[in-house]
């Protein structure tokens, strides 16, 4: 496998340095308000590589996301609200898991606050002062740039090329512009704790170094983000980590591209943004996933209405053949026919395509492309198939599943409540049939047409009823 690497500046070959464990490490929300759209892609992203990592390299995933607890926008959001900075913390934290889950993404491995490792910060930071790396001004501590000779590596942005106040905070205190602060000073009101430089709390691009190594050691394999993180947070994470010791810090950098919207950027502070949990409300996570992925992770993405109309289709199309080949084959049985055996071991050629297709910096592009192929072969095969030669098409179903399932699409319900549906469902086709057998058919109508309410539709073929759920 090989991915783009952002510090090199190119394709590298990908494997976990220590054995079979890959750490990974995406930078986590801050929480003083819910998500917006943008805010999600390297969620969905980078959850999408762990599970095809897990699945698909067999290898052991520690998947860590931070949560910001502490910082300028939540004591911004606190003073605004009249709540405490950390009830504002505790409500958008528990609006992200609820995120998550509504958008079928396992929780990371660790969720670490900034705030309970905090006194770890002092430590760090004390540790840059004493190698001269960082120095007090007033109670505020800043990392010297300078101090580290290849400043601006990740980037790409050299000391010479970059100018005071371009994302950086201006202040007399500084020995120079560019420097980071690593501490601040206490504010009457604001949330603080103790350090040997008074009381304050740690600045944001120190919480990501700390909390990475607490929780994935020697396993610095991947850290990941958006694009707009390469500067000045990433690079001034690694800046850190570099002075802090000799020991190695993350291998690759991967980053994702922005969401525009209105051909701009997507930014809370422009208002062209519209909250994540809004568009749950109209779509189903599963065309979500469809519409991100769609579009190679590191390349910007065009958010729009008939984007997500168009993947709502697509994902519809793809449940409507798994829908109707389980319900045609639900009670079929018997050894599958030489031609269906035939189409059977031709699928091995779709799994090669798609692997091949993420192995390469995780192209889901081509690997949804693969996909649609598969949909495509399946559905020719099934016009043309016969009698036991039918029975095949459950492998191509069970490859859809297996090639979607990193992905976050075509799975499943969950076992029991969907083998209880399909069972009811059966009855209620059966129903329906004896009821069109006596000619009752104001009564079989009425059954097609609640269900119909209820989200599942019923199709008279050659084969007999099948049903499939409408997918909203």
């Amino acid at each position: 496998m090989q991915l783009y690497n952002s510090l090199t500046k190119r394709l590298d070959p990908f494997a976990p340095q220590h054995g079979q464990t890959v750490g990974i490490y995406v930078c986590g929300p801050t929480v003083y308000d819910h998500l917006h759209i943008g805010n999600v892609r390297p969620v969905l992203v980078f959850s999408a590589l762990r599970r095809y990592f897990e699945r698909f390299k067999g290898w052991r995933v520690l998947y860590v996301q931070n949560v910001t607890d502490i910082d300028d926008r939540l004591i911004k959001r606190s003073i605004e609200t009249g709540q405490t900075v950390a009830a504002v913390a505790e409500t958008y934290t528990r609006a992200y898991f609820d995120l998550l889950e509504a958008l079928g993404v396992d929780r990371p491995t660790a969720s670490p606050l900034a705030t309970d490792y905090v006194e770890e910060m002092v430590q760090f930071i004390a540790g840059l002062v004493e190698k001269g790396h960082a120095y007090e001004r007033d109670g505020d501590v800043y990392f010297r740039v300078a101090s580290v000779a290849d400043y601006g590596a990740l980037s790409g942005r050299t000391l010479a090329d970059q100018k005071a106040g371009s994302r950086v905070d201006v202040s007399e205190s500084k020995e120079n512009p560019l420097d980071f602060t690593l501490w601040k000073a206490a504010k009457p009101g604001e949330p603080e704790w103790a350090s040997p430089w008074g009381p304050g709390r740690p600045g944001w691009h120190t919480e990501c170094v700390v909390m990475s190594r607490a929780h994935l050691g020697d396993h610095l394999d991947i850290h990941a983000g958006g694009n707009d993180l390469m500067f000045p947070h990433h690079e001034n994470e690694i800046a850190q980590a570099t002075a802090s010791s000799d020991a190695p810090f993350f291998r690759f950098w991967l980053h994702n591209g922005m969401l525009h919207f209105g051909g701009e950027e997507m930014h809370k502070s422009l208002g062209n943004f519209r909250y994540a949990h809004q568009i749950l409300e109209a779509y189903v996570a599963e065309t979500v996933e469809y519409f991100y992925l769609s579009r190679h992770y590191r390349k910007p993405l065009d958010f729009s209405e008939d984007g997500l109309r168009a993947a709502q289709a697509a994902v519809a199309r793809v449940r409507r053949l798994i829908d109707d080949i389980e319900a045609e084959l639900r009670q079929s049985d018997g050894e599958v026919g030489p031609d269906g055996r035939a189409f059977s071991q031709s699928l091995s050629r779709f799994r090669e395509r798609f692997v091949e297709a993420l192995d390469d910096d995780f192209n889901t592009v081509d690997g949804v492309a693969v996909l649609q192929d598969l949909v495509s072969e399946t559905n020719r095969f099934r016009a043309e198939a016969v009698g036991n030669d039918r029975l095949a098409l459950r492998d191509a179903v069970e490859l859809l599943r297996e090639l979607g399932w990193p992905l976050g699409l075509f799975q499943p319900a969950g076992a029991s409540s969907s083998s209880i549906e399909a069972g009811l469902l059966d009855l209620l086709v059966g129903l329906r049939r004896e009821l069109r057998a006596r000619k009752a058919f104001d009564l079989s109508d009425r059954v097609r047409d609640q269900l119909a309410e209820l989200g599942v539709e019923l199709k008279d073929t050659p084969q007999g009823t099948l049903w499939s759920r409408l997918t909203p």
